[in-house]
This record gives structure tokens, sequence and C-alpha cells, in this order.
């Protein structure tokens, strides 16, 4: 039997769970709202999406979501049924393709009337992606040789203020911070090509800063320069940062896009920094959009190389728990060999500081990751070398098994930074 694509969705509905499935299957699949002549038995049976399976949860009395589609009750007040179901289709459907998967797992059945609440939350995907698409080229081991970080975490941070600085000014911070030992840092998502700030002379202005220190002592910080633009203009800025002797891209995902990612991926000699702006729009509600247990497959797949998953206790309104599941899921094999295994490094950003760390540690239970801070180290009491030295600590710490506190009595920036950063 051929493999077929299956997706998990959390739905609520106050139709019959079996009648609200098909009709999910239907829209996305070969059926509309009245059978054709042309949607012949066989048709449907090579073609259409199964339901699976439909594991009945709760039950609530008013709808999460506004629906203008009510059915007929007898008079007494419509019950909303809540409830997970799988769905499957074949893969002659869309072939291997990321754009049309989206489509179909994740396409118009978010608007159908039956539904008050729909939300896709995991995928599972054929052999025929893992041939189709090359996944990340450098993932966690690559990202690690080319920073010259074989063992604990890449400490990092973001280039503030996110706009408004000049190559210069930029390049001015970038000096303090490699002078102070710093593994990574990104550009701002909201700082590409700015006619204030454009991305070639701030290659210039900011590789020459890296290159010069890398030359003296032997160390060379990964800098994802921020090429987010159309297809051809990321692949001229690809370019003139690998000239530069750069080692490192960023993209913004929801702006480009799965296929203008994977044109990057097939390009790309470096890795790819993956910035999930906008990533909102599908997670925040937990009644409609996705989980970013689908969401960072697709972008896994099509060759991102690192990818942002908050942080705990962070500024947004995300939770510990979805963070760390996060976490979790890019460093969880998509495929097995001889298939590219997709996994990468998750990014902790966020209001994250020294604070944080033990806590990172202990449920993540391992250092594959880059953690950025940017007030957490600019805004340290002791400058920017005091914010990179108690984050190198805290991991020790953690590491180690030591807590916070005490190995903070024996090193003044770790305690200087549980002082200012403690929420």
């Amino acid at each position: 039997m051929a493999e077929r694509i299956r997706a998990t969705y959390w739905i609520e509905t106050p139709y019959p769970l079996d009648v609200a499935a098909q009709v999910m299957a239907g829209e996305q699949s070969c059926g509309t709202f009245t059978r054709l002549k042309a949607e012949t038995n066989e048709l449907r049976q090579a073609h259409g999406a199964r339901v699976e399976r439909i594991e009945p949860l709760e039950t609530v009395s008013a709808p999460s979501l506004p629906i203008l589609s009510l059915p007929k009750t007898n008079g007494g007040a419509p019950v909303f049924q809540r409830a997970q179901v799988e769905l499957s289709w074949p893969i002659e459907n869309m072939g291997p393709s990321l754009p049309n998967l989206l489509a179909t797992i994740a396409g118009n059945l978010f608007e159908l009337k039956e539904f008050s609440g729909l939300r896709l939350l995991d995928i599972q995907l054929t052999s025929e992606f893992a041939q189709a698409y090359r996944g990340p080229a450098f993932g966690i081991e690559g990202t690690r040789t080319l920073a010259g970080i074989d063992q604990g975490p890449l400490i990092g941070t973001i280039i503030k203020p996110s706009v408004g600085l000049s190559p210069e000014g930029t390049a001015n911070i970038v000096h303090e911070l490699v002078s102070a030992g710093i593994d990574f840092i990104k550009d701002d998502e909201l700082q590409a090509n700015g006619p204030h700030n454009p991305l070639t002379e701030r290659v210039d202005a900011v590789m020459r800063v890296i290159n010069e220190h890398a030359d003296r002592t032997g160390k060379k910080a990964m800098y994802a320069f921020n090429i987010t633009g159309d297809i051809d203009e990321m692949k001229r800025h690809h370019d003139y940062v690998l000239a530069a002797g750069g080692t490192c891209v960023m993209a913004t995902l929801n702006s480009v896009g799965l296929p203008g990612l994977a044109k990057l991926r097939e390009y790309s000699a470096v890795p790819i920094h993956g910035h999930r702006a906008g990533w909102g729009l599908y997670s925040r509600s937990p009644y409609i959009g996705m989980s970013y247990i689908a969401y960072q497959k697709l972008w896994r797949l099509a060759g991102v190389d690192h990818l942002h998953v908050n942080g705990l206790r962070n500024k947004f309104s995300e939770g510990d728990e979805s963070v760390i599941a996060s976490a979790q899921a890019c460093q969880t094999p998509m495929f097995d060999a001889p298939h590219n295994s997709c996994r990468i490094m998750p990014v902790f950003s966020s209001a994250q500081s020294a604070e944080q760390v033990g806590d990172t540690y202990a449920a993540l239970g391992n250092t594959d990751l880059i953690y950025c801070c940017g007030g957490g180290i600019m805004g340290h009491p002791g400058g920017i070398r005091g914010g990179i030295d108690s984050l190198r600590q805290a991991w020790d710490a953690a590491e180690q098994g030591i807590a916070l506190e005490t190995y903070a009595q024996n090193h003044p920036e770790l305690a200087q930074a549980i002082e200012a950063f403690r929420k």
C-alpha cells in the first residue's frame, strides 16, 4: 500500500463529529458541497482524503469562534463537541510539493462553516518529500563547525536598536561584542536592506571587524545577515556575504515563503538562520491556526538550519511548556537514514538572560541551541563583557548541576545578572 500524508487536527463543531470530519476530508480533496457526475467512486477511492481517526474530547456550551451556521436542534441549545481528527491523503494528490502540501493540510478548511474551532496539530510526511527536498545543509553539527563551538550553547545576541543604526554604528557594536567573546550575532528581523543601512555596506563594515578579530585571536563570530527579500535579491546578497567571509544568512520565513526558502537552500553555501516573525498569526489563538510542531516541519524540510522558538518567561504570550516542546521538536529527526534527519538548532530569544538558563537546560536536557540575549547582554550592569560572562557562567552551573545562586557566590557577573534581571 502506498504511503499517505497524515495530518492531525483539533476541532470544535456543533455538528456530528463524523459529518464534520467528512466535510473536512471532502473540502481538502476531491469533494464539493454536492456530489458531481465526474466524482466517481473510483476517483474518490483513489484521491479522496480519508478520515483515519476521530477521538472525541470535551463539549462546551458556547462556540470558541464566531459561527454562522448552526444545525437544527429541535429547540434546544446547540452543544459544541471538541475532538482530535486525523486525515490522510495519497501523495498522488499533490506530489512532494511543500506549497501544495500546505494548501492541502492548511487551506480552505479553516473557513468551513461547520466549525467553531479548527487547529492543525501535526503532520506526517512520506519519504517522497525527503527525496524531493534537501532539508538543512548544516543543522546542528555544521553550525558548530563554522562557529568553532564544539560543545555548550552558542551565546548570541541581536543588534539593537532594531533599525536606525548606520553600517558603522552597527560595526561599532559588533566590535564590542566580538571583543567580549560573543559566538553569534544576528540582525533584527526589521533590519534588512533599508536606505539608512544598506545590506552591502553593513556587510563591509561588520565583516571588517569580524575578520580582523578572527585574524588576531583565531575566533570568528558567526553573524546572521538578514537578506530577506525577493529571490534574486537574496541570491545576490548571499553571494556578497559569502565573498566577505560571512558564515550565516538570515531569512524571515513567513515573508519569503516556502518556495523562497527552498530556493535559497539550493543556493546557499552557509547556514540559514530562520526567523519566525508573524508566527503569532498562526499560534496565538488556541482555537484556530497551527501548532509549532507542524509549522517547524515545513521549514526544516525546506532547508532552514536554525529556527526561533521563543524563550522561557519571555516577553510574548507563549508559555514555557510550548517553548520547550518547540525546541525539542526542532532537534527530533523527521526521517530515518539514509534521508536527511532535518535536525536543526533551536534559537532561544525574547527577554532572555542568565536567569532563565538553569530552567532551560533542565527542561531541554542538552546544549544544542543558540541562546540569544539582547538586554541580557547589553543591559548587564557590567557591560557587554559582563553580560556574556554571566551567560557562560550560568550555563557552566547548569551543566554541572549547581544552583545558580550557589555558583553566583564566586562569579560576580552572574550575581549581577541575577540581581538585575530576576523577575
